[in-house]
């Protein structure tokens, strides 16, 4: 496999990691919670967008790719916070399997 020619002076955006917390209602079921688990420094790269209408109104998801440097703990369902923005990672690879960066494959929803 190609090493992948990526420089890290590119990671300019500050995400937090978080993963998600089911806590009990009370009630037998779950209230799903995010808590924050690192700090990291990530390149976004804006893929697509998707528009949509749900009741009435437009809905926009935007894909992004978003650079990290490697971590084993990413999992599906975990999420990036940039202030207010959520990036939902739905997938996530080594791009040349040396352990060095993981390009995750995310979702951003906005309304």
């Amino acid at each position: 496999m190609r090493s992948v020619l990526f420089d890290a002076g590119q990671m300019t955006a500050r995400l937090e990691l978080e993963v998600p917390e089911a806590l009990p209602d009370g009630q037998g079921g779950a209230t799903v919670s995010f808590v924050s688990v690192a700090s990291l420094w990530a390149r976004l790269e804006p893929v697509s967008e998707i528009r949509e209408e749900q009741a009435g109104a437009e809905v926009f998801t935007l894909t992004h790719r978003i650079w990290l440097r490697f971590r084993d703990d990413i999992r599906a369902g975990m999420r990036l916070r940039k202030g207010a923005r959520l990036f939902t990672i739905g997938a996530w690879r080594d791009p040349d399997e040396r352990g060095n960066y993981l390009v995750c494959l995310c979702e951003e929803e906005s309304r």
